[in-house]
């Protein structure tokens, strides 16, 4: 169980929540009580083995899978968490950004069960759950700069408050995390990309091959489409005739391709909390569980003089505990949506 240190005392609140934005099915309990907030239960059925004989999503079987997942998963955390659903005070629900027939699952329901035992009900952002999931360890949310980076989202966000946010920089064309995915699939490595790459990573060199860092020294924005072809027109050189990577080149392949995306991860971060005078730096999404992309910062911040918190591993990824927190954060302040209130795939956070 994860404890939540927050500043104030309030009455006893158990939020339930679900996401289903995209290919995991998840349902949290969280209970606030007495200044401290705890996740009563965290449940998520992941779909990583449905999907990967398609190297990626496929929409139809996402949906169809929440649909058959959420019930019980929704027992499950009941059960688990000892909270009987006429004593959940708010339940809250992904909105968007995502695939709309996965959204629909988990939104809809929530609705329906809001509606059914007449409590609350809260529509949440995807992306701010990512952004405050750093947070989950000691409640009080502080002044930060932002880098979410995950599959579909590489964002650098100045937040000044809860439900304050500007984005300082966003990506042009391909995500970290899709990048990892493509570049991946490139090297004939599972899906998802990005833990295959970081394991072979660990057995390459980062100077075998010289991949470009688009837009280094370019504003706060991201792209990176053209690493992905740089490794691609790497992996024509090394087999002219079918673009295929030898296997002994592989971790090579891996580490360079990680140490391009890391370096351009870590450069726009440090430059965007110097123009935005924060001394606290937050990393979430589910790139954030690299490795060395956390030990990089990690040395950036500590030259620098600056703070770094980290997302937990656990709510790293795609988590209904993150969507929780969130909605606990509305729940006290206040807050709550429209049963009429419709999901949204391209919902902005900023």
């Amino acid at each position: 169980m994860t404890k939540l240190q927050a500043k104030k005392s309030d009455m006893p609140t158990t939020i339930l929540a679900i996401e289903s934005s995209c290919d995991e099915t998840a349902v949290a309990i969280l209970r606030y009580d007495g200044g401290v907030a705890e996740i009563l239960s965290s449940e998520i059925s992941s779909q990583i083995d449905i999907h990967r004989e398609f190297g990626g999503v496929v929409p139809e079987l996402a949906s169809r899978n929440h649909s058959l997942h959420l019930r019980p998963l929704i027992e499950i955390a009941l059960k688990n968490s000892g909270v009987a659903i006429d004593n959940i005070d708010a339940i809250g629900a992904t909105a968007g950004p995502g695939l709309a027939s996965s959204l629909l699952v988990g939104n809809s329901t929530a609705k329906a069960m809001a509606m059914a035992i007449g409590k609350p009900f809260i529509s949440i952002n995807h992306m701010e759950g990512h952004l405050l999931s750093p947070f989950m360890n000691r409640m009080t949310l502080e002044p930060n700069l932002a880098l979410i980076v995950s599959g579909g989202h590489t964002m650098l966000i100045h937040m000044k408050a809860f439900g304050e946010y500007s984005l300082l920089g966003s990506t042009r064309d391909d995500a970290a995390g899709e990048a990892y995915d493509k570049v991946g699939k490139m090297l004939g490595l599972p899906y998802p990309g990005g833990p295959e790459i970081e394991k072979q990573a660990c057995e390459g060199s980062i100077q075998a091959f010289k991949f470009p860092r688009s837009m280094l020294n370019d504003g706060l924005d991201f792209s990176f489409s053209g690493l992905k072809t740089a490794v691609l027109y790497q992996l024509e050189k090394l087999d002219p005739k079918q673009g295929q990577a030898p296997t002994d080149a592989i971790p090579d392949l891996c580490a360079s391709f990680q140490q391009a995306v890391i370096e351009i991860l870590v450069t726009k971060t440090m430059r965007a909390a110097t123009q935005c005078g924060e001394k606290t730096i937050s990393l979430s999404g589910g790139v954030s569980c690299n490795r060395a992309l956390r030990n990089a910062m990690q040395k950036s911040c500590d030259e620098m003089g600056y703070e770094l918190l980290i997302s937990p591993p656990e709510v790293s990824t795609d988590n209904a505990a993150m969507i929780a927190f969130v909605a606990l954060q509305r729940h006290l302040r206040g807050m709550q949506s429209s049963f009429h209130e419709d999901i949204n795939p391209n919902l902005a956070l900023v």
